[in-house]
């Protein structure tokens, strides 16, 4: 029961601290993260250990709030850990999901430093929210980001920048909303740390490549 208020707390977080972002961040993005990530963790074999799956879902839950990208306030860098104090939430399990909502993030990766690989419920949580970044929502999210930001769609003249670092990605350089599908989300599917992602990631991949295909060849008059 107490685990089950937890939950719904943290959904009433969510849906407050993330009310003013655009749809490619907002509660949605979420909850589809959250289902994501515990029918991915079932599928590797954490349902039998109910810590497990507690630290999935609250992880999950709450793995966007007081992102970078959308911060109106320092103190919002701070919800998180708050949430969770305030909870009582076990200290073991508060370790655990901080760990895993700090070091999932793709700039994180881009560092080199692998922050806590060795926890299996990061990699589920990770690939859930980097499924949700490719194929048919991927392409929605990623062109409602861009939007949002006043990105133009495409420019031949703007190459993609092939060797990022975690500081070149952060910065908020102008660039086109196509390239950040080579930037990144091509990228994704290599980075799968589950097979259950690894196996969703196939299908989505290839649908974006399908998208890419047919927007060049519309934009040059091809097609």
């Amino acid at each position: 029961m107490a685990a089950a208020t937890t939950m719904r707390k943290a959904e009433e977080l969510v849906e407050k601290a993330m009310k003013g972002n655009d749809a490619s961040h907002d509660a949605l993005h979420v909850w589809r993260v959250r289902d994501l990530a515990l029918s991915i963790a079932r599928e590797e074999g954490l349902s039998s250990n109910s810590d497990s799956m507690e630290i999935v879902e609250l992880a999950a839950l709450l793995h966007d709030i007081g992102d970078y990208k959308y911060i109106r306030d320092p103190s919002e860098a701070k919800l998180v850990e708050n949430f969770l104090d305030e909870e009582g939430v076990e200290e073991t399990k508060k370790v655990k999901i901080q760990k895993i909502i700090n070091g999932m993030g793709f700039k994180d990766e881009l560092s080199g430093i692998a922050l806590c690989e060795s926890l299996p419920e990061f990699g589920v949580v990770q690939d859930a929210d980097r499924l949700d970044a490719i194929g048919a929502i991927g392409i929605a999210r990623c062109f409602t980001f861009g939007g949002s930001r006043n990105r133009v769609l495409h420019d031949p003249e703007v190459k993609p920048r092939t060797e990022l670092t975690k500081e070149q990605y952060m910065k908020k350089e102008e660039q086109t909303t196509i390239n950040h599908f080579h930037e990144k989300l091509l990228k994704l599917k290599k980075l799968m740390k589950t097979e259950a992602g690894k196996r969703r990631a196939e299908k989505r991949h290839e649908f974006m490549e399908e998208f890419l295909k047919e927007f060049y060849q519309e934009w040059d008059g091809r097609a």
